[in-house]
């Protein structure tokens, strides 16, 4: 049996497989990579948690360092 992780509102887990984004450390003009195979599923829960907090983001997906994902840029 698979166990699901025990998310917060504002964790990522676009594979099954928590990622803790310390989303305040994130101000505008800054960017994180998030490593991940279902991308589209990231960048939809990265896009519902930043617009919950009234921010402008835009995502990417991309290969970095050898690993797919997504990076996203806080705009505003």
């Amino acid at each position: 049996m698979m166990k699901h992780p025990v998310l917060r509102t504002y964790d990522l887990a676009p594979d099954g497989l928590r990622i803790v984004v310390d989303w305040k450390d994130l101000t505008a003009g800054t960017s994180i990579f998030v490593p991940c195979v279902n991308t589209k599923e990231a960048l939809r829960q990265a896009k519902q948690i930043t617009v919950g907090k009234g921010w402008e983001t835009v995502g990417r997906t991309g290969v970095e360092d050898g690993k797919l994902g997504v990076r996203i840029w806080r705009v505003l």
